[in-house]
């Protein structure tokens, strides 16, 4: 019978061994996750999920592994991987034998260069422990200094807002999403902070960061001092390959995969956060996303190239943000646009078009209120993934539907 191994049990890798059961797979499975608790989505821990930290959004329910003849192992990792002898080594000593490995070892919070560690008074966000810490700690009157103007950053500057807790965001950037947001959402998102009395301040160095008894400063370069209860540092992810690496696969901004997710190594493949992958899309330009949809699209794709279908990664980049009342979404990859379109969708609600300069559509930008950008954004993505050179003019009109300029 064979064995098939699954390292990380997050999103990714409990969707890789769901799907291996739906698509037939009558073999072993064994899904190994390094924290004690369930397979979990984390996007809402910086969200909703803050707010009712006592119990994550789980994937499944603990029963239904059980169910499916998953072994799900909590509360231990891998330390070794031999891909000669397809033998994966455990903390606790254990050595297991695999015809097929899937690494979905996720990423890790990127700490703030110059600061030791975390403390009492500075946090970090990534894992649902993490997230029950922070809970108490914001509390209404607190004062919180966030370090990052990313989303991880806006989003717990929000969710902070909402406890009751002041925020102040600290941005050594010009602006607020300066990577892969366009300007005029990112100016739109900054209003909205503002309006809810988030102190903003971009184009400012960090020199140093100190952990006191009651308070934490944040020491910046044009001799301000910034004296908060809490610092929490939000400045993203960098992929877990420690593994991969000891084990000699080959690296590339996270672990290196074909179109078909398949490592430097036979019969090991990786998948989600941790993996850099060609995108025959953007002219096989090599890119790792860190999405809770591409986490759940590479685990079904993983399952089916585990068992033989060879399929390639196809689908179109997508991300999104929830702050306040706004909604963010963006699909596609903007890098290299030449032209940008704006199309309105009332109040406060409006998508930009990013083409190169053929007039393909790269991608799609959107903010609004709710679901209000949802639909086109969707539609905007089957463009991309069609390739389609749009006409300028109906991507501008909002009584253009965009449904319409897929049948061209």
């Amino acid at each position: 019978m064979p064995h098939f191994v699954v390292v990380g049990a997050g999103e990714c890798g409990a969707r890789a061994a769901f799907a291996l059961r739906e698509k037939g797979f009558e073999g072993d499975i064994t899904l190994i996750g390094a924290e004690p608790v369930a397979p979990y989505e984390r996007p809402p821990l910086s969200k909703e999920g803050l707010v009712h930290a006592h119990e994550p959004k789980f994937v499944a329910a603990l029963e239904r592994y059980a169910e499916q003849g998953i072994d799900l192992r909590l509360g231990i990792d891998a330390t070794d991987i031999d891909p000669t002898g397809k033998v994966v080594t455990l903390t606790d000593g254990e050595r297991l034998s695999y015809d097929k490995l899937l690494l979905a070892t996720g990423a890790s919070a990127r700490s703030f260069p110059g600061i030791a560690g975390t403390g009492e008074r500075i946090r970090m966000l990534r894992s649902q422990a993490d997230a029950l810490a922070l809970r108490a700690a914001l509390l209404p009157g607190r004062h919180v200094a966030i370090i990052g103007g990313g989303f991880i950053g806006l989003e717990l500057a929000a969710t902070a807002r909402r406890l009751g807790a002041d925020a102040t965001v600290i941005e050594g950037l010009p602006r607020v999403l300066k990577r892969g947001v366009p300007e005029a959402i990112a100016e739109l998102i900054t209003q909205r902070h503002r309006q809810e009395g988030v102190d903003i301040r971009c184009d400012e160095t960090i020199v140093a960061v100190e952990e006191g008894t009651d308070s934490a400063i944040v020491r910046l370069a044009s001799g301000k001092e910034i004296s908060a209860d809490l610092v929490l540092i939000g400045i993203g992810a960098q992929p877990n390959v420690a593994l991969a690496e000891k084990a000699g696969l080959a690296i590339d901004n996270g672990i290196a995969v074909n179109e078909r997710l398949e490592t430097s190594a036979a019969d090991v493949y990786a998948a989600g956060d941790c993996c850099s992958f060609p995108l025959a899309l953007y002219g096989g330009r090599r890119v790792r996303l860190e999405s809770w949809r591409n986490a759940q699209e590479q685990g079904t794709l993983a399952a089916a190239n585990l068992l033989g279908a060879e399929n390639s990664i196809s689908a179109v980049p997508w991300f999104w943000s929830d702050q306040y009342d706004l909604t963010l979404q963006i699909a596609g990859l903007a890098d290299g646009a030449a032209t940008m379109l704006r199309r309105d969708l009332g109040e406060d609600a409006f998508i930009l078009f990013h083409l190169d300069e053929t007039g393909r559509l790269l991608a799609a930008s959107g903010i609004g209120r709710g679901n209000a950008v949802a639909r086109d954004i969707r539609l905007a993505e089957m463009l991309i993934a069609a390739r389609i050179c749009a006409d300028p003019a109906a991507l501008t009109a909002s009584h253009v539907k965009l449904k319409s300029l897929l049948a061209v």
